[in-house]
């Protein structure tokens, strides 16, 4: 099932290039997941789709509590990305459609997002998250992108990097792009590793050959940041492949239970968080 709602179009910008429009397509009955993300060029009707897929069986029949079933597209993560339950509570459970907004309610929380054009051409996700105040969650939106080995992640240049070298909660500082010997903007060839890292940025863009696509995350008083997931080839053990994952978040940790003071977004006295994801694609001749 594919979302009429969730199907827009819109121009972008990014560092230069030529803009392209992007549409982006979701499956409200299958936890919301992004389905597609496709830039078109200017004129020429060339373009790209963003998203990578594998097969995943099981990904149609899950329900909460499943053992992640990892598709590929974008995933929304909330209330925590790694940790109980893995990837969150919202992609297991069948979305809502009404009108030009979708929704999921968990346990203790209800996220509602709307797909819009934007200003200067952007395309733009705005999102509400509903819940007791205190709340504190993770939101990530987890996109694994097909790019080539030729792919390169940019981000700020001295960000401060979290680098998580494992599935676990454990991590080392660092700073952008490279920590402890590892290029983290260089996306390849293949080398049997995998790790994750949390920027302290709110803003990254992807350039594969003459394609860029850049995300910007805006959220008003919560921590902002944008994680990477760099699978070459090294997870899972028993049957790995590559996977790309570029996620702009709320918070600062992947897992929500090793969250400390700052790391997570928190709901205010008014009972909701409100943010945005802008996305603009531009193609460099």
């Amino acid at each position: 099932m594919v979302s009429e709602p969730g199907d827009a179009t819109a121009g972008g910008a990014a560092g230069g290039g030529r803009p392209s429009r992007l549409r982006i397509s979701t499956d409200p009955a299958h936890g919301g997941r992004w389905t597609s993300l496709r830039s078109v060029g200017a004129g020429d009707g060339v373009g790209r789709e963003w998203l990578w897929h594998r097969d995943e069986p099981r990904r149609a029949g899950v329900r909460p509590g499943d053992a992640f079933a990892d598709a590929g597209g974008l995933e929304e993560c909330v209330p925590t990305v790694r940790g109980t339950p893995d990837h969150g509570d919202a992609w297991a459970r069948p979305w809502r459609r009404d009108g030009d907004k979708e929704s999921v309610g968990g346990p203790g929380f209800r996220l509602v997002r709307r797909i819009h054009d934007g200003p200067d051409g952007g395309l733009v996700v705005d999102y509400r998250l509903t819940a007791e105040p205190g709340y504190r969650f993770l939101w990530a939106g987890h996109a694994l992108l097909d790019v080539s080995e030729r792919g390169r992640v940019i981000l700020r240049d001295g960000a401060a990097v979290r680098l998580y070298p494992d599935g676990g909660s454990r991590w080392t500082p660092g700073v952008w792009p490279e920590v402890d010997g590892v290029p983290l903007d260089r996306l390849g060839p293949d080398d049997g590793t995998a790790l994750g890292a949390v920027v302290d940025t709110a803003e990254v863009s992807v350039r594969d050959g003459a394609d860029v696509l850049s995300l910007a995350v805006e959220a008003g008083g919560q921590p902002v940041s944008v994680a990477l997931w760099r699978n070459l080839g090294g997870f899972p053990e028993d049957a790995p492949y590559r996977s790309i994952g570029v996620e702009p978040m709320l918070g600062r940790v992947f897992d929500l239970a090793a969250a400390g003071a700052g790391d997570a977004a928190c709901v205010p006295a008014s009972g909701e968080v409100r943010w945005r994801l802008v996305l603009t694609a531009t193609h460099h001749s």
